[in-house]
């Protein structure tokens, strides 16, 4: 996958489009009323988590200097709403963090921009919110990473990459969130925590003896994982998880981090970090992962719009507290909800206008009861025409499910513990 830059070239056609967007409406905010005292709540809110300095955003919104030198991009990218990141759809499931601006936010920043991004009174300005630590939520309680920098090449395939981390517990931790640090956020595409409690991992990496820190797998981790810790993609807002329920990591266990890497056109170093937190009061259910998946899929040459279902039973009674959908390039819906014993559904997650580059977990705002003999729905389509601009073969070729960025994906991943 390359990485698209934020504003691209732009025709006649489009440059009237974005004029259009620079005009305030009638009755919305009017340039000239509207200051940086309403815009920072907006900024600060919504975009600086990410866009300040050591995160992945490739620049800071602190402060009005900032605000001010991004003011075009600002407005251009909230009007397309590719920003803030958040591609669930409204009214389809209902979710914490839901990082979506309303119509009245659109409005102020695309005037206060048709504006000149004018100060106004520094004294209503709110103070940036403060992050006492590099990491999301705060210093972890234990950080592991690997031992030395791992050297990515040029040019070539993605690269899957499980670096081995060892753990010395004597007894068992119970894990409510990880967070990860990439190295190189250039490179680092995602990240997955998985567990292995049988050693393999450790004679898969004596196995390869590359002269670099772990091991490359595709298709997974290589072994048949113990567990799971979850992942991480640029945009994802690490939760802890809810009250009484945790990821349990016993003792003797090893922490797999496998590192998705997309290379950059030039020899890069990674040295990518994870930090778990443990629960510190009494844990009750533990926290699982279900992978919902369909391997089977086969997406044929100059299809526009083929899709494909499968569905999952759910054999006990569960509760579900987070979805994130995954699919790759020629990916552009998925669907997934509830079929309940008596018939009627509840919606989990859809997302309309999916983007590879936004991988986002969606945490619901309560609990999901499911009870046993329900199913799990879950519906995709993709684009594999040559009208789809994030096509990555030209012409279009036959696309099964693989690894690689080129290939595809029909993946839903589900948080849950058993009641």
């Amino acid at each position: 996958m390359k990485r698209r830059t934020l504003i691209p070239g732009i025709g006649a056609a489009a440059a009237l489009l974005l004029a259009s967007a620079f005009r305030p409406a009638e009755d919305g905010p009017q340039p000239g009323d509207v200051t940086y005292s309403d815009v920072a709540p907006i900024l600060n809110r919504h975009c600086v988590e990410c866009h300040r300095p050591g995160e992945v955003a490739p620049f800071s919104l602190i402060g009005y200097d900032n605000a001010r030198r991004w003011s075009q991009m600002i407005s251009i990218v909230t009007q397309s709403r590719r920003m803030p990141p958040w591609k669930a759809d409204h009214g389809f499931g209902e979710f914490l963090d839901e990082n979506r601006l309303s119509e009245q936010q659109l409005q102020i920043l695309k005037a206060w921009h048709a504006a000149g991004a004018p100060r106004g009174d520094r004294s209503k300005e709110p103070a940036p919110p403060k992050f006492t630590s590099d990491w999301p939520i705060r210093k972890p309680d234990l950080i592991l990473k690997p031992a030395r920098p791992f050297k990515l090449e040029a040019e070539g395939d993605d690269v899957y990459r499980n670096f081995v981390l060892k753990t010395d517990f004597k007894e068992t931790k119970w894990v409510t969130a990880m967070a990860v640090r990439p190295g190189n956020p250039k490179v680092v595409h995602h990240v997955i925590g998985f567990l292995d409690a049988s050693g393999r991992s450790h004679e898969l990496e004596k196995g390869q003896n590359d002269g670099q820190e772990g091991y490359v797998t595709f298709g997974g981790p290589g072994f048949i994982p113990s567990g799971s810790l979850g992942g991480w993609a640029p945009g994802l807002r690490i939760r802890e998880t809810a009250p009484g329920t945790a990821f349990e990591l016993r003792p003797g266990t090893t922490i797999v981090m496998q590192v998705h890497y997309h290379k950059s056109g030039k020899p890069e170093t990674d040295q990518t970090q994870i930090g778990l937190y443990f629960a510190d009061k009494p844990v009750e259910k533990p926290m699982r992962l279900a992978w919902i998946a369909n391997p089977m899929i086969r997406i044929l040459p100059g299809q526009k719009e083929q899709k494909f279902s499968m569905t999952y039973p759910v054999p006990r009674n569960i509760t579900a507290y987070a979805v994130m959908p995954h699919m790759h390039l020629l990916g552009r819906l998925m669907k997934a909800e509830v079929e309940l014993p008596d018939g009627s559904r509840k919606p989990l997650v859809r997302v309309s206008d999916w983007d590879f580059n936004w991988q986002l977990n969606y945490v619901f705002k309560e609990p999901i009861k499911i009870p046993a003999g329900s199913r799990i729905r879950v519906e995709a389509i993709y684009d594999n025409s040559s009208d789809n601009p994030h096509n990555p073969s030209n012409p279009p070729r036959l696309v099964t499910w693989g690894e690689e960025t080129t290939d595809e994906m029909f993946l839903l991943i589900a948080a849950y513990t058993v009641d």
